[in-house]
């Protein structure tokens, strides 16, 4: 009886350690976050570390600040998927004293066509029969610090409002700073919303309408005159 006691202290008692689960990774504005939860019956006090696999890489690698993660945090995967049309897998698996469990694959993850592309910063003005505007990304840091990322072709989508009788028009460019939608009317209203789209992506969220004179409307006084003259 003894000899059953040891025997089932030291394998059947021996529980593996459960795997995590819900391993996912989203993205914003090129901002890259992976999430899991704790498989059920994880013991209290157990960590949790991430490794990422590129498609051009050859092993999997541990993800330095992503080694000893607690249940609920969350590891930051910007800076390891610097390639926006890589393809990538991260996989979690939690550590307890003496155990390791099985590692939790995520999906496969693109980081530019699997982002969500936020609305950009937009001004505008007036330019007699234009507007003019100033458009900067959300995604500007990037661009300035990843050079993959700068290579991409970016476009930019005004979706055009004439305040006056409601009409619209949609209206594609190459991305720049500034912008002008030329052939308007002069002295009249216009509310502009822009998203920014790739051949990758072409799905994104409009800014906040922004409204502006062509060129100043014509006063009241100015009005009466050419009324009187005419």
């Amino acid at each position: 009886m003894v000899l059953l006691l040891v025997l089932l202290l030291h394998s059947g008692f021996c529980v593996p350690l459960p795997s995590p689960s819900n391993v996912s990774i989203s993205s914003y504005n090129l901002q890259h976050s992976l999430s899991f939860w704790p498989g059920p019956g994880t013991p209290p006090g157990a960590s949790f570390m991430v490794q990422i696999l590129g498609s051009r890489m050859t092993r999997w690698t541990s993800v330095s600040d992503c080694v000893d993660l607690k249940p609920g945090q969350t590891c930051n995967l910007t800076s390891n998927f610097m390639d926006p049309l890589d393809h990538y897998r991260a996989r979690v698996r939690a550590i307890s004293t003496n155990q390791t469990s099985k590692w939790t694959v995520s999906r496969q993850f693109q980081p530019l066509s699997d982002t969500v592309l936020g609305p950009p910063d937009v001004s505008l003005s007036g330019c007699g029969s234009c507007l003019v505007l100033q458009v900067r990304l959300p995604t500007d840091k990037l661009l300035r610090h990843n050079s993959l990322v700068t290579s991409i072709y970016w476009e930019l989508l005004f979706h055009v409002h004439r305040t006056r009788d409601g009409a619209e028009f949609k209206l594609k460019l190459p991305y720049k700073q500034e912008s002008i939608i030329p052939y308007l009317q002069p002295g009249v209203e216009y509310c502009v919303s822009v998203s920014i789209t790739t051949t990758f992506n072409p799905t994104s969220i409009f800014s906040e309408r922004r409204c502006s004179f062509t060129s100043p409307p014509p006063s009241d006084i100015s009005q009466f005159l050419l009324l009187g003259l005419s």
